[in-house]
């Protein structure tokens, strides 16, 4: 759900509809982020003096929380370059896809976006800045509800 959400980032669960940021955290992983959150982090790094600036730097005290999206949410995925797009057969810069995650690689990194085509890109692969809208955090609107099995009663 959040490759991220075990460092020491604080996290939160996605909402439908929200609009997203591909953005590298302190700790140097690549997530998701709220886009209000970097703006008013860079809104308050302005007014900060420099000390306290640069002391941020170093305790890489990250203040913008990472937004986790569970498995089976659809989503939106903007922006995506074109190296992106040769490389994975994407036909836009414009994509729907589900989240998903994989076995976990090398890098322990299992996050990743599951384009109409059926290729699987790791979030990590993603460039900064890229926009991604949240459409549903959940798979069970194609949940259809199975047949009920009944024990047929026996008359006596």
């Amino acid at each position: 759900m959040c490759d991220y959400s075990l460092m020491a980032i604080p996290n939160r669960l996605a909402v439908s509809g929200e609009d997203l940021i591909v953005h590298r955290f302190a700790v140097g992983a690549i997530g998701l982020a709220s886009p209000f959150d970097i703006q008013a982090r860079k809104e308050c790094r302005k007014t900060q003096g420099l000390w306290i600036r640069l002391k941020d730097l170093f305790a890489q005290d990250e203040k913008i929380p990472a937004i986790c999206i569970p498995p089976g949410a659809r989503l939106i995925v903007r922006d995506i370059p074109r190296d992106l797009q040769r490389t994975f057969s994407l036909r836009n810069d414009m994509e729907e896809a589900i989240f998903t995650q994989q076995t976990a690689t090398a890098d322990d990194y299992r996050d990743a976006f599951r384009f109409n085509n059926g290729t699987e890109v790791l979030l990590q692969r993603l460039a900064e800045g890229q926009r991604v809208r949240v459409l549903s955090v959940s798979s069970s609107e194609d949940w259809e509800p199975q047949p009920e099995y009944r024990v047929p009663m026996r008359m006596a």
